[in-house]
């Protein structure tokens, strides 16, 4: 069958994207997102047309050629442009490509579907895609050993299609999906157990090092920044004929999921708590012991504080976070310092050893902060405090952080900009609006760029409130990536919505699209779908 788009080019590249999705037979529905499935994409040769007409506003006429007309609706949603706020023309969209786009043999997962997603964002006139790159996939197995070819794979396919490519490089592990360190790192690790997070009960984080050994050999005589460098440096090499074209930025994997700041939750997500500090493997307490003693406060170096509410505790619960508490003691001040040096010293030796590896490639440095908004409205903010944000005298937590950025000429990645206020339960006394606003201040200071991204979980009014942040004018953000491309991504509700948000970044109404009409047609022809495995997101 045929379809020949005729009118708005807007409306023809909407409408192109979703056959570029159907090209393949990408099946969508209510039987796919539910359940289990929400996060699988599958394949069909039956073609379920009549919702994306609905959605798209297409009138055809029966027959084995047909004509399909861009029908302007009323229903179509559009954001009110704000007269102060700044334009949106000149903001790059990315889309987050599946977390398991090369898989820990270094394959591929589903090729077919992956270019058929990346059609589909092209022809909406998406910038381009940010591609995680795993360390354990590319270093499985031997120290200095490196494998690119899946990713290889993947980068030439994004420059066929014509988009850009941002790179993820991550020195962390991942639980859905399954990918963990390097097999030879965590060989060592179970030898040298010292050099994972642990927390006050002997528990060990082994998805990340602990910052405690950044400077340490413990990789086979090897610091962790010395094997980060020649890691960096194999992909500078690998990727030399995608630098500065192709790939346009690379973002460094700085701890837990890539951010910068400690396993204070470690995979208790859903625990009601401020998390807890992270300090209790051998190197980080060794560390303590000299902070204490050249301070002359040497029992101060044991260990932690022990007022510290637990996991599954509330934060007031206990006397340590409390108002007049003991994080705002001498002894509080001593080690909220010393536990956020740590994480300072660690995001300057990761940011410096890429910006050394990456110097005249042409490519932009980035860095990701996590959005720790729940329990701010506490004078203690403690979330940030287990995480390893502190500054003393009620100084701003993030402009040492900010300044760091700086030094390293990095951009900073700030997730959450589809969060607000209105939307936390009151319980958590969560405000992500302002610290998302004290974030920006902070780099606005300190002339940091700004980069955005999404929460992970689709939230109300979340497209709106993206485009508001994206609008202010206090911070020109120029870039800004949606996480990620998935079967829920692709949903005709999603997709739809997904589709409204790209028309108000690029200004374009369909009730304009009068001005626009081309006298010929388009044709695009649709091809039946083959069966393939399921497709994994985050």
């Amino acid at each position: 069958m045929e379809v020949s788009v005729i009118g708005n080019p807007q409306a023809k590249k909407i409408f192109r994207s979703e056959l570029a999705c159907r090209e393949l037979g990408f099946r969508f529905g209510s039987e796919v997102i539910s359940g289990e499935s929400r996060n699988k994409v599958s394949f069909s040769t039956h073609h379920q047309s009549s919702k994306w007409k609905q959605i798209f506003g297409l009138r055809c006429s029966p027959r084995s050629s047909v004509k399909c007309e861009a029908i302007v609706s009323d229903h179509v949603p559009f954001l009110k442009p704000t007269p102060t706020s700044r334009s949106l023309e000149s903001v790059k969209l990315f889309v987050g490509l599946p977390l398991d786009t090369v898989s820990d043999c270094n394959n591929v997962n589903h090729m077919k579907a992956i270019t058929a997603g990346l059609k589909a964002l092209k022809l909406l006139g998406v910038e381009g895609v940010e591609l995680p790159v795993f360390w354990g996939v590319v270093e499985k197995e031997t120290a200095g050993k490196y494998d690119w070819s899946g990713y290889l794979a993947v980068a030439e396919i994004v420059k066929k299609v014509g988009l850009k490519l941002h790179a993820s490089l991550s020195f962390h592990g991942s639980k859905d999906p399954e990918i963990g360190l390097p097999d030879w790192v965590t060989k060592i690790g179970e030898a040298e157990p010292g050099m994972y997070f642990t927390d006050r009960y002997g528990k060990q984080y082994k998805d990340c090092l602990s910052f405690g050994v950044d400077d340490v050999p413990v990789l086979d005589g090897k610091t962790p920044m010395e094997v980060y460098k020649g890691f960096c440096e194999s992909f500078k090499s690998a990727f030399s004929d995608y630098m500065g074209n192709t790939i346009t930025g690379i973002t460094l994997g700085m701890g837990p999921d890539g951010e910068l700041r400690y396993p204070s939750h470690q995979h208790e997500t859903r625990l009601s708590g401020a998390g807890e500090f992270q300090c209790y493997d051998k190197h980080m307490l060794s560390a303590l012991k000299q902070y204490a003693e050249s301070s002359g406060n040497p029992l101060w170096g044991l260990g932690g504080p022990h007022d510290a509410p637990a996991y599954d505790q509330q934060p007031h619960s206990t006397s340590f976070f409390s108002d007049g508490g003991s994080w705002e003691s001498q002894y509080g001040d001593f080690f909220l310092t010393w536990y956020s040096s740590l994480l300072t010293s660690h995001a300057d030796r990761v940011l410096s050893v890429a910006s050394s590896a990456f110097s005249g490639t042409g490519v932009s440095l980035c860095g990701k902060l996590p959005l720790l908004h729940q329990w701010n409205k506490l004078r203690s903010q403690p979330c940030e405090l287990t995480a390893g944000f502190y500054s003393s005298n009620g100084h701003d937590r993030y402009e040492a952080i900010a300044e760091i950025f700086a030094k390293n000429s990095c951009r900073m990645i700030i997730p959450g900009m589809d969060l607000s206020d209105e939307h936390q339960s009151p319980a958590s006394l969560s405000s992500p609006e302002s610290l998302l606003a004290n974030i920006k201040t902070s780099c606005k200071k300190q002339g940091v760029v700004v980069s955005g991204q999404n929460s992970s979980a689709s939230v109300p009014g979340g497209f709106e409130r993206i485009v508001e942040n994206l609008k202010d004018e206090s911070v020109g953000i120029d870039l800004f990536t949606y996480q990620r491309m998935g079967a829920l991504f692709f949903s005709p509700e999603h997709f739809h919505a997904f589709t409204v948000f790209v028309r108000n970044m690029n200004q374009v109404e369909l009730s304009s699209y009068d001005q626009a009409v081309e006298d010929e047609a388009q044709t695009v022809s649709i091809g039946s779908g083959t069966g393939a495995p399921s497709l994994q997101i985050a």
